[in-house]
C-alpha cells in the first residue's frame, strides 16, 4: 500500500472501486489509512485529508493515552480479562485435558506439566472463542429480527485493525476475539453494528439514524470499548 505525506503526517494510501473517501486511524500506534475511489485526484485526496487533520491528531492522542497490556507470559499472577473484568490467572498443572475454568476472582488454566507457553495461549484462545460464540448466539437471532436483516454467516477470529467487518454482499460477518475479553455490552454493540451495515454500507446520516433507533447508547458503549485496555498484540471503531 502506497505511503503519502501531508506536512508531517504519514498515511496510507488505498485506491478502491468505492464511491466516497474514507480515513481510519487504527490501532495501537494511530496509523492512519485513507481509502479513496479510484478516479479521486491526489489533489482532491490531499484537501479531503487536510479538513480531517484536526479530528486524526485527537485520534492518535487518545490511543497514545489508551493503557496497554504487556506482553502476557501465561503464568500464574497475571492479569487476564474475561468480560469486562480483570482476573489474576492461576496455571495448575496436572495430567488430563486442559482446561480453563473462572472461578473465585481467578481464572484457572489447567494443562500438562511442561506445557509450553504457546500452548498455554492457545488453550486459553478457544475458551474465548467458545465463551464469545456461545455469547453471540444468543444476541444474533433476536437483533437479526429487530433490525430486519438476517446474516448469511458469522463468525469469529482475530484482527488486527477491527472490531468487526461486514462483506454486505455476501452477508458475512467477521467478529473480533478480543471481544472475548470485552464487557457484554460492548460486544451486544459491535454485533448491532455489523448487522446495521447490512442496512447500510457508509458509515453516513442513515447508518447512524439505523443506530440511534436499534440502540440510543451506542456512543456509549462505542466509547467505553475504544477506553479499555488494547492487548499487547499490535492490533476504533
Amino acid at each position: 500500500m502506497p505511503l503519502i505525506r501531508i506536512g508531517e503526517l504519514s498515511l496510507q494510501l488505498n485506491r478502491k472501486a468505492i464511491k466516497n473517501l474514507h480515513i481510519s486511524v487504527l490501532p495501537p500506534d494511530g496509523r492512519v489509512r485513507v481509502s479513496a475511489p479510484e478516479h479521486m485526484t491526489d489533489t482532491a485526496i490531499r484537501m479531503a485529508v487536510v479538513s480531517r487533520i484536526p479530528w486524526i491528531r485527537k485520534q492518535q492522542r487518545e490511543f497514545a493515552s489508551q493503557p496497554r497490556q504487556s506482553e502476557r507470559a501465561l503464568v500464574s499472577g497475571e492479569c487476564h480479562y474475561f468480560r469486562g473484568k480483570r482476573y489474576r490467572l492461576n496455571v495448575t498443572e496436572r495430567a488430563g485435558r486442559h482446561e480453563v475454568k473462572v472461578a473465585g476472582g481467578r481464572i484457572h488454566l489447567f494443562v500438562n506439566p511442561g506445557t509450553s507457553v504457546e500452548n498455554r495461549a492457545l488453550v486459553l484462545t478457544e475458551f474465548y472463542r467458545t465463551q464469545l460464540k456461545a455469547h453471540i448466539e444468543k444476541l444474533v437471532t433476536d437483533w437479526q429480527c429487530r433490525i430486519g436483516v438476517e446474516a448469511a454467516d458469522w463468525n469469529i477470529k482475530k484482527m488486527k485493525t477491527k472490531w468487526g467487518s461486514c462483506n454486505t454482499r455476501a452477508k458475512r460477518i467477521w467478529l473480533n476475539l478480543e471481544l472475548a475479553k470485552k464487557p457484554p455490552e460492548c460486544v451486544e454493540y459491535i454485533l448491532v453494528h455489523e448487522l446495521v451495515h447490512l442496512l447500510e454500507r457508509n458509515h453516513n446520516e442513515r447508518f447512524r439514524a439505523h443506530m440511534d433507533k436499534l440502540m440510543p447508547n451506542w456512543r456509549e458503549r462505542r466509547d467505553l470499548l475504544n477506553k479499555l485496555p488494547l492487548a499487547f498484540e499490535n492490533w476504533l471503531y
